[in-house]
């Protein structure tokens, strides 16, 4: 059962790189990478990335790119940048890297001020959705209904999953966060549902097509998480794992440490256990420290350790 730790493209180093592998991370995710619509070939840019992950004993197994709105919006250049996405999957899969983190939410993400601070004066992701419905976002240039939106997403996994297949890369899709069924900023969501992925993931059936299986924004659905596990890993459609905790309920959360969150972690793991996932587990979000060189590296440590901590517990 691997670990994996995303970092900037701008900030991969040897210092870094050395920090990961003494906390006990195994692979190494781009997160976020860089941009990469104009469709020029960078093989050889990653084959240089590559080297350097595996000088220090670590693997290179994912990158991260968020959804592009010319092709999410359907805008009139979207074939364009859907050829450019399909160069991206060749880049990684000649150089191998297996694995692609994307999303399909135009508006992006909505959080509102933290309050209270946590535990030690940690500042906590917070969403409150009446607080945040006091001044509704609204972006007009991103206004799009649903029902559109799927059929942008089938335009795309139609043109890019081929592409994929062939190059050995799987796609796996992150939920709306928060994953709220109606248009936050004025897009129609279609990743805010087990049911949604699932519909997704028949869109244009491939191992290929598969999930970010974000543990924070299921509890955010509010789904029992241990089930969902078993729901979605039986498909064999985890690709990897944001492996997260929160507490409250879907329309009132807060991102909180691994340990004091709603969800039974420890139960977590057994699920996929259960299922048969291998990993990769990796942190999603770290609640922010007093302190912000802190929250780099002391969040990360103390989130590998926590979870590596489990695996050795369940898995062995």
């Amino acid at each position: 059962m691997r670990i994996q730790e995303q970092i900037s493209h701008k900030e991969i180093n040897d210092e870094t790189m050395s920090f990961f592998r003494a906390i006990g991370v195994d692979y190494v995710a781009v997160n976020p990478a860089p941009e990469m619509r104009d469709g020029e070939d960078r093989t050889e840019y990653w084959r240089g990335v590559r080297k350097l992950v595996e000088s220090h004993g670590m693997k290179l197994m994912n990158v991260a790119a968020t959804g592009w709105d010319e092709i999410s919006l359907g805008r009139p250049d979207r074939d364009q940048k859907i050829e450019a996405w399909c160069t991206m999957l060749r880049n990684l899969g000649e150089v191998g890297i297996p694995t692609l983190g994307y999303n399909f939410k135009p508006a992006g993400n909505f959080r509102t001020p933290s309050v209270p601070i946590g535990r030690g004066g940690a500042k906590y992701s917070t969403f409150d959705y009446d607080e945040l419905m006091k001044k509704p976002p609204h972006y007009p240039d991103k206004a799009i209904s649903e029902e559109r939106m799927w059929e942008n997403l089938k335009y795309f996994l139609e043109r890019v999953i081929p592409v994929a297949e062939a190059s050995g890369v799987r796609m796996a899709l992150h939920p709306n966060d928060p994953p709220i069924l109606e248009p936050l900023g004025g897009a129609g969501p279609i990743t805010a549902s087990l049911d949604q992925f699932e519909r997704a993931f028949n869109l244009v059936p491939s191992p290929s097509n598969a999930m970010l299986f974000c543990q924070g924004c299921v509890a955010e659905m509010g789904e029992d998480v241990p089930n969902a596990i078993r729901r979605i890993g039986s498909q064999g459609k985890i690709v990897y794992v944001h492996f997260r905790n929160i507490r409250g309920t879907p329309k009132k959360f807060q991102e909180v440490f691994l340990d004091e969150g709603d969800v039974d972690m420890f139960r977590a793991m057994q699920a996929y256990k259960e299922v048969g996932f291998q990993g990769p587990f990796m942190m999603d979000h770290t609640p922010g420290f007093p302190k912000a060189e802190s929250t780099f590296w002391g969040g990360r440590a103390f989130a590998v350790g926590y979870m590596r901590a489990l695996i050795q517990a369940v898995y062995r």
